[in-house]
């Protein structure tokens, strides 16, 4: 009980498209009763007193419900009426489910691992213009998994240098070039002449393959500054942009969507380790990618299992389907898998997370021994054998991929 009132419903059965229903992996030295109310309290309509202005009535009306309890594994559901969330607005969602409980002192340790959320709050939202099928026809790839990569070094470049790296890239075999996630205007590379050297590469490379390319460029700044450099890549004849969604903010990110600049929008989860590495306290890496979609990005960086960052197989893979699923308005995300990447991992990775995916090398192309060119015919190489069918050894066998060959014997081949 909690201000005179109890939050526990264990057992009801409540009708999940009238409520929004966190599920927390709660560590307490308290009953995990008294301590799922202190959350359920916290997050709804409760304080730490009772309250003569908080009748019966409306404590039922708006107070979370505890409706189960798994003690064995300290899992927790808590199911939040719709009434609570103010429409089209994460932070206030975020604010409340994800607010002060993390100070709780019943608590020890706290993870939000999943929301559920129904169509009654999805329809509030745009979610992807795009999704998996719009960048698909973006670069007029209907089948393989597409090969992205970062400019390396990934500062320090001047934005002739940077565009020369990304056509280099583009023109030997990738279809995505991103801004690296601290790559903003800095004075050695300002932005505005970054974009246009960088769009004519685009557009050079597009024209001798014969292939659709993208560039993501990244417009993380201030809202008013976002805004006129995603209008700049527009009127560049850009066609992606690049958000750090959380240091931006999902506010942010919503808010770009909403201008209708037709652009793609690829979201980098910057910063997201801070809270969702602990296995223990935190938020999950699902919980992110599921309020990144219904906010409105296109493709999000989520894990590669075999790459250099943190994130298993299990954890990767549920996010990968929770992005795919069909989800009422929602379009689907297209994984990035980033981090570590490099063409002897390909195979494995695809076994993994199938077609559906950006494979994104930095350093496991532009590290090839023959410079990035190289590097990105390797990649390419990799991607389209292994869609075919085939194994990474048999590059190591014959002299049909020779740029794929030298990247093997340097890097291996992971299994």
């Amino acid at each position: 009980m909690y201000g005179g009132f109890s939050y526990l419903h264990l057992g009801e059965e409540i009708d999940p498209n009238n409520y929004i229903t966190a599920i927390f992996k709660v560590t307490s030295r308290l009953p995990l009763k008294t301590a799922a109310e202190a959350i359920a309290s916290e997050s709804s309509i409760g304080t730490w007193t009772g309250l003569r202005a908080l009748s019966e009535e409306r404590f039922n009306n708006l107070a979370a419900k505890v409706v189960s309890i798994d003690h064995q594994k300290g899992i927790v559901e808590i199911a939040y009426p719709l009434v609570l969330w103010e429409e089209d607005n994460l932070a206030q969602l975020l604010s409340g489910i994800a607010g002060n409980i993390f100070g709780l002192k019943e608590i020890d340790a706290l993870r939000l691992e999943d929301l559920l959320i129904p169509e009654k709050y999805t329809r509030y939202f745009n979610g992807p213009e795009f999704g998996i099928d719009g960048i698909r026809d973006t670069v007029g790839v209907s089948q393989r998994p597409l090969l992205g990569t970062i400019v390396k070094p990934k500062i320090g470049l001047t934005p002739k240098e940077h565009a020369h790296v990304a056509y280099l890239a583009w023109r030997n075999g990738v279809d995505l070039v991103k801004d690296d996630e601290n790559l903003t205007s800095q004075p050695f590379d300002n932005f505005y002449e970054r974009i246009s050297y960088t769009l004519e590469a685009k557009a050079k490379a597009e024209a001798e393959t014969g292939e659709k390319k993208i560039y993501a460029a990244n417009i993380t700044s201030q809202p008013d500054e976002m805004l006129k450099r995603a209008e700049f890549v527009k009127e560049n004849e850009g066609n992606c942009v690049m958000l750090d969604i959380l240091t931006a903010g999902l506010s942010l990110l919503e808010y770009l969507r909403k201008q209708d600049y037709h652009l793609l929008i690829h979201g980098h989860r910057a910063m997201h380790a801070a809270f969702t590495r602990d296995k223990d306290m935190g938020i999950s890496m699902l919980v992110i990618a599921k309020l990144a979609r219904l906010a409105g990005v296109d493709e999000l960086h989520i894990g590669t299992v075999v790459g250099k960052m943190e994130g298993d197989r299990e954890e990767v893979m549920g996010i990968h389907r929770a992005l795919a699923a069909p989800w009422y308005n929602i379009r689907p995300v297209m994984h990035v898998a980033s981090g570590g990447v490099h063409p002897g991992m390909v195979e494995k990775l695809l076994s993994i997370t199938g077609r559906n995916v950006i494979i994104n090398m930095g350093g496991g192309i532009h590290g090839h021994p023959g410079g990035t060119a190289d590097g990105a015919r390797a990649a390419r190489q990799a991607i389209e054998l292994v869609s075919q069918g085939q194994h990474l050894e048999k590059a190591l066998e014959s002299n049909k991929y020779p740029q794929l060959k030298e990247a093997l014997e340097k890097w291996g081949i992971v299994k």
